[in-house]
């Protein structure tokens, strides 16, 4: 419509603009209101979610932490920290990394926790590195819009995604910073890469099959091989610690990208057999797992769910 309005000369394209004034506010007082759960589930056959916490708003991509205490996750751009038995979130200060995403997770140590954020100076996402207590970040990827993933069990180098000549594929870099080096190449998407807890393999997204589904590979990068081959469209897949399953996103069949507030289910898979069973069904999809949400035991994981409702008229609107 607006696009149509500006084809006119200025003075048409003004008084339209003011005759259509009341229409546009009304849109915009009933765009869907956001709000986001942070939950929790066992592993244990037919267990509930349990809440942690929900308000409007949007956060997503929880970690925990390694005492089994604390689920790390952003909102609305601050990195924050709550009690996994619920309670008031609290920020965490990241410096001047004030524009974070759901790409974070803690190094093996608990010591340190890497963020994909933008400063002042460098708009654009790119990996740093911050205390766990907070501080002030240090830059690790130079190139923009790098979204960190995972680190390596040895803590020593982190995965990485970006864009690579009009695709998404996966890097690795020290966690000092320094050379960044290409594991995925060629056309599609190569995403979400997550090392497994013995450090041999990466799991990962990817449709170079024509459909995206999960795929592994040696942490070089050699031999990637398939990991599920079904109608769905999966993502995001997270090794346990103990080595034994991996939980994933599976969206419905024909869902193109990564979106967010949509029907999906989480889905676990044995490693030892190749089973997999859903464990929930939720509207959600981008932020709800982006990163490793396992808690230390391998038995309960975090997750965000999401839910939209019509927001309230703006006072004063008609």
């Amino acid at each position: 419509m607006l696009r149509r309005i500006f084809s006119l000369c200025p003075l048409s394209a003004f008084l339209a603009l003011i005759a259509l004034a009341p229409l546009l506010r009304a849109q915009a007082s009933s765009s869907p209101a956001l709000r986001s759960t942070l939950e929790t589930i066992s592993l244990n056959p037919h267990a509930h979610p349990v809440i942690v916490g929900s308000a409007p708003g949007h956060f997503e991509a929880p970690n925990w932490s390694r005492d089994g205490k604390t689920l790390i996750f952003d909102q609305d751009g601050q990195i924050m920290t709550v009690p996994v038995t619920g309670g008031t979130p609290q920020p965490l200060s990241t410096g001047d990394a004030t524009r974070c995403n759901g790409s974070h997770g803690l190094s093996p140590d608990g010591k340190l926790l890497a963020i994909s954020c933008g400063t002042p100076g460098k708009p654009e996402s790119r990996v740093y590195i911050v205390p766990v207590t907070g501080g002030a970040p240090r830059l690790v990827t130079e190139h923009p819009n790098s979204y960190f993933h995972s680190w390596s069990p040895d803590g020593q180098t982190i995965l990485f995604t970006r864009p690579d000549h009009g695709s998404i594929n996966i890097f690795a870099i020290a966690a000092e910073g320094g050379e960044e080096h290409a594991l995925t190449t060629g056309p599609g998407t190569s995403d979400d890469p997550d090392y497994s807890a013995d450090g041999r393999f990466i799991y990962f997204n990817s449709d170079r099959g024509g459909s995206m589904q999960i795929w592994r590979m040696h942490a070089d990068g050699s031999s990637p091989e398939p990991v599920t081959h079904d109608d769905f469209v999966n993502w995001t897949a997270h090794p346990s610690p103990d080595g034994k399953w991996i939980v994933f996103i599976s969206y419905e069949k024909g869902t193109t990208g990564h979106p967010a507030n949509q029907p999906i289910a989480l889905r676990l898979m044995s490693l030892h057999d190749h089973s997999i069973r859903v464990l929930v069904r939720l509207t959600g999809g981008s932020g709800t797992m982006n990163v490793n949400s396992w808690a230390p035991d391998s038995r309960h994981f975090a997750f965000v769910s999401y839910q939209t409702s019509p927001a309230q008229p703006v006072s004063g609107s008609q």
